[in-house]
């Protein structure tokens, strides 16, 4: 269990935005940050951070919360979880103690599987730095490949004995389940055997972009023709091999930095382009690019740079690849090794300097690292060098871009030699087939034409966001004190109603709730009468009432509704009307005029209702049996428009 006051430390030094920041490139808007939705697949920004409100809200999905609420949603933190990583990445001591292997038992099996994977890691850590098999192969290979101690540690990189079961067995009596072991793959079982999957393999752990274990790599160090060389954990609840990255934890930053994510092959050829200087780097790991990893890259920047080694069979089998990033609306360069050499070779051989030129002046646009690949092949055949160019343009029409789609083309027609309009004709042609098979799934797919009838247009409900406001002002101002100008209603000397202005000093919730009491104004949606009432409990109790620590406290549905509230002014900056010359006017209220005109327009709003009823009521009677209502009708009238005048409002 981790101590309430850890808790409230955590708390207070988390920054949403810094937190958010290592997951999502955020750009600047106004006074808050946006970026393009960690939950779904999008090309214009709905993601909302606000460092003065410290929430978040992805207007996508309609989730929100805090810095802890997005690491549960996004990583699948548990709460513990969640509060653990916002103390490591603060250098926050916890206070808590040791989970028991009863409490390890009860943690739900996807956090179990987790559990399971960190421990492995730090086993597999443990042999290759304090055991003699570990130092004499494990630790000796990753120094013959040029890694120094401190990058070894850096990525956690293991060693698995060479034996049948030692991993497995060391696991069960420290208490992990068998059932877990099996379900990551750690553990083989047959029948009544059991074997460790990774054994004599030095390990490289794979994480997630916040660092938990999700799965490992393994390379054989001795030569067996029946071995795979490399061997990856199989698919589970936490390890998809498509939607990981290897290196991602630890070069999101860089990438964010630089905005620039180069892309290679293997493990060792991240962890050497890192040990030379170049932090920006990630591998799919042996796997063939998906779309999944390249989102992936999407939230950090729009750049990659995809780095080939000098196998031309290996290159053209991942241009493949660059037509998936082109799809994705990135923009792609590539950059090759020469004939023999690799990213990790190259890397080691040559400074940080050298490297960072050879990548400069080698890097080309996609379309020329195309056409030298692909034109060399057909340079003296006309029909394949036809061939060649309708390639280069459909990898051309994947791009979203329009604009981005006519220089293309115009760089292609340049570099192979043919005129424009050719090739504006066939991207024409290959749009048009496209838009075709699409609409041709669209109507397969569309259910049986119905007539349906015209819908009336939907009235706004002024109550609805009246009570929507309230809410708001309690939780941005509800623990300040202001200066409030009360009205009390009297008479004058003439016998008529007027409203006499009193100053008084009064915390916002205490102002809200009395004037709301006085009236005896009850809330008519019941989301927001059930957090006016937590919300003025809360501040009733509390004096040092903050935010993100409420947000916390509630379920994750009331965590929605509130950053939903909160955020929904801030909605107008993800157009980014500046743009379009467009300068909404910001807001000039004072939090006491703000309270103030809200209570009353809310009045307002419910004397016309009142109003609305008597009148109904005296249509359905005589109306000299009903003098009293309309003597009611003309008092709140009369009431109603003294509170107009104070609005400055014309009737």
């Amino acid at each position: 269990m981790i101590s309430p006051s850890s808790i409230d430390q955590v708390f207070e030094t988390a920054r949403v935005e810094e937190v958010i920041g290592d997951f999502v490139q955020l750009k600047k808007s106004g006074s808050n940050f946006k970026g393009l939705s960690p939950f779904s697949d999008e090309r214009t920004p709905s993601f909302m951070v606000s460092p003065v409100k410290q929430i978040w809200k992805d207007f996508s999905t309609g989730k929100g919360g805090t810095a802890v609420s997005f690491l549960m949603e996004h990583e699948h933190f548990t709460y513990p979880e969640a509060i653990r990583y916002l103390a490591k990445k603060y250098n926050i001591e916890l206070e808590e103690t040791e989970q028991t292997n009863e409490q390890k038992e009860k943690a739900d099996e996807r956090e179990s599987l987790y559990l399971v994977s960190e421990f492995a890691s730090k086993y597999f850590q443990n042999i290759l730095h304090k055991t003699d098999q570990g130092k004499s192969i494990g630790l000796s290979y990753f120094k013959e490949r040029g890694f120094t101690e401190e990058t070894i540690k850096k990525f956690d990189l293991g060693y698995s004995l060479d034996e049948w079961q030692a991993f497995t067995d060391e696991a069960l009596k420290k208490g992990y389940k068998l059932d877990y072991l099996e379900k990551t793959g750690l553990t083989i079982v047959k029948d009544e055997k059991r074997f460790d999957r990774f054994k004599g393999r030095v390990m490289f752990p794979i994480k997630s972009m916040s660092g938990r274990v999700l799965g490992f790599g393994g390379r054989i160090l001795i030569t067996d023709k029946k071995a795979a060389k490399y061997l990856n954990s199989p698919e589970s609840d936490i390890y998809h091999k498509s939607k990981v990255l290897y290196g991602i934890y630890d070069a999101k930053q860089s990438i964010a930095k630089e905005d620039n994510c180069y892309l290679v092959e293997g493990y060792t050829d991240v962890i050497q382009f890192h040990q030379t200087g170049i932090k920006n780097v990630v591998s799919s790991s042996g796997t063939a690019l998906t779309s999944e990893q390249i989102r992936l890259i999407n939230r950090l920047t729009k750049n990659i740079t995809v780095l080939f080694d000098g196998d031309a069979a290996g290159m053209r089998a991942s241009l493949r690849g660059i037509d998936l990033i082109l799809e994705q609306g990135m923009n792609v360069r590539v950059c090759t090794f020469p004939e023999g050499e690799d990213p990790d070779s190259f890397a080691r051989q040559n400074t940080l300097e050298e490297l960072h030129d050879y990548l400069a002046e080698n890097a080309k646009d996609f379309i020329q690292f195309k056409a030298s690949v692909l034109y060399e092949e057909s340079k003296n055949d006309p029909i394949k060098k036809a061939e060649t160019i309708r390639d280069i343009v459909n990898s051309i029409s994947k791009i979203p871009d329009r604009i981005k789609k006519e220089v293309y083309i115009q760089e292609c027609a340049r570099i192979m030699d043919i005129s424009e309009s050719v090739l504006f004709s066939t991207l024409a042609q290959m749009d048009k087939k496209e838009f075709q098979e699409e609409n041709k799934k669209y109507k397969t797919e569309q259910k049986t034409f119905e007539v349906i009838k015209q819908q009336p247009v939907k009235k706004v409900d002024v109550q609805y966001l009246m009570e929507r406001k309230i809410i708001e002002i309690l939780l941005l101002y509800g623990n300040k004190t202001e200066d409030f100008e009360d009205l009390v209603l009297k008479e004058n000397d003439k016998g008529d109603l007027e409203l006499e202005p009193v100053i008084q000093q009064a915390r916002v919730f205490e102002k809200v709730f009395l004037d709301l009491q006085d009236d005896e104004m009850q809330f008519s949606n019941e989301t927001f009468k059930t957090l006016y009432y937590t919300i003025i409990e809360r501040l009733n109790q509390d004096a040092d009432f903050e935010l993100k620590t409420f947000i916390n406290s509630v379920d994750q549905d009331m965590a929605n509704e509130i950053t939903t509230i909160l955020m929904d002014d801030e909605r107008y900056a993800l157009d980014d009307w500046n743009r379009m010359d467009i300068y909404p006017k910001e807001k000039e209220h004072t939090v006491a005029q703000l309270v103030s005109e809200t209570i009353l327009s809310l009045r307002c709003f419910l004397i016309d209702q009142k109003v609305k009823e008597f009148q109904q009521e005296t249509l359905k009677n005589k109306i000299d049996s009903n003098r009293n209502i309309l003597e009611e009708v003309k008092d709140y009238s009369s009431l109603k428009m003294l509170l107009s005048r104070k609005l400055n409002r014309v009737l």
